[in-house]
């Protein structure tokens, strides 16, 4: 069996040889090279062909960002980012799955060996899973996102730039009757996910029912994850905040490290935020949302699960889906790691399974016949 070859691009020394020992530690992969910018590392990879790149984001000459967009016009490869969790680096990391990395590893401000050290098997988990990732289904799944965008996107994206473009004002949403402000749409997702979830979001209309989201991804980084979203969707994207109304034409990303359910209140839901343990190893748990949906909501929700490694989510979904809610997996071809789709479609747990670019299509069609039923009552 060939063994998984990794080049590490990290301007310290040190990180440089902890990862080089964390990676040649593991009998199925080896690491090849270390370079300590983005020129040697363009060197390297030219002359040995490397199968996963870790990558820094602030290094001299060229930072991480720069180079990953070079990287995936001319040569589509794998890569797991090691980002420093601060504000700015949550940002830049966001920015880096949107441009086609596969994951991300949040280095410790402080402690850098030891903490690195505890994080090894999290970052060989990432490796392992980066080298089976299909490159070219997700740089073209962020190409059709930002195709798909329009006017909205463009702003956004020249605001981004600092070209002081202003992003449109968010359009009210419609009025709801109390049987239209029930109906819910919930996604669930891992890696690959971030991008996913952004193409499903940015085409859903202003007077959209609420979504939940829920994506593995630790604390620092959810807050940036929204924020992005929110200047480029219709609907209004938020970290979500425990005790918070549910509200049509809005969208709750579920923080870091902690679960996200919904409760009834009356006629109304309300957001429960809570740190208990984690479900399948992760908090956030897809299962723990979907579970607390099923039970809430029932026929009046959609559920949709999207491109992850592992099973977060199957049993859920399959919960949601025997309360009468429609489910949607995203389909092996266009899904980043077809993992957690295939457990719920194993588990009975889906009706439909489509690809990524025809998903906000059918959760508009559903919840519109859904209105109509609603209607006719």
């Amino acid at each position: 069996m060939s063994k998984t070859r990794v080049l590490i691009i990290d301007d310290s020394a040190l990180v440089r040889s902890l990862l080089t020992e964390i990676i040649n530690r593991q009998p199925d992969m080896e690491a090849i090279g270390a370079a300590p910018d983005p020129y040697a590392a363009r060197e390297m990879i030219r002359s040995m062909n490397p199968d996963v790149l870790t990558l820094d984001v602030e290094m001299p000459k060229m930072d991480g960002i720069d180079f990953l967009e070079k990287l995936m016009r001319l040569r589509p490869t794998p890569v797991v980012m090691v980002s420093t969790l601060t504000e700015r680096g949550a940002e830049t990391t966001i920015r880096a799955l949107e441009l086609g990395a596969i994951d991300f590893v949040a280095k410790p401000k402080i402690g850098i060996a030891s903490g690195l050290t505890q994080l090894g098997a999290e970052i060989c988990d990432k490796i392992r899973i980066a080298a089976k990732a299909k490159m070219h289904r997700h740089v073209q799944a962020a190409r059709s996102v930002t195709q798909s965008a329009g006017a909205t996107a463009a702003a956004a994206a020249a605001a981004t730039a600092g070209h002081g473009a202003a992003l449109p004002p968010k359009a009210k949403p419609a009025s709801f009757s109390r049987i239209s402000t029930e109906k819910l749409i919930a996604i669930g997702a891992s890696t690959g996910g971030t991008e996913a979830i952004r193409e499903i979001l940015v085409r859903l209309p202003a007077d959209s029912p609420a979504v939940l989201v829920t994506q593995h991804m630790p604390p620092g980084f959810t807050r940036s994850f929204a924020t992005r979203l929110d200047g480029i969707c219709k609907i209004t994207v938020t970290e979500a905040v425990d005790g918070e109304r549910v509200l049509p034409g809005h969208a709750y990303i579920a923080p870091g490290a902690h679960h996200l359910k919904i409760t009834r209140s009356g006629a109304n839901y309300v957001l429960q935020i809570d740190d208990s343990e984690p479900v399948n190893r992760h908090r956030p748990s897809v299962d723990v949302m979907f579970r607390s949906i099923a039970r809430a909501a029932g026929p009046n929700a959609v559920g949709v699960i999207l491109t992850g490694m592992g099973k977060d989510g199957a049993l859920g979904l399959l919960e949601m889906r025997e309360a009468g809610s429609f489910t949607i997996a995203q389909d092996e071809a266009s899904c980043v790691v077809y993992g957690m789709p295939r457990e719920a479609v194993a588990v009975g747990a889906i009706d439909e399974s489509l690809a990524l670019h025809a998903i906000a299509d059918r959760l508009r069609e559903r919840l519109a016949s859904l209105g109509d039923v609603a209607n006719r009552v």
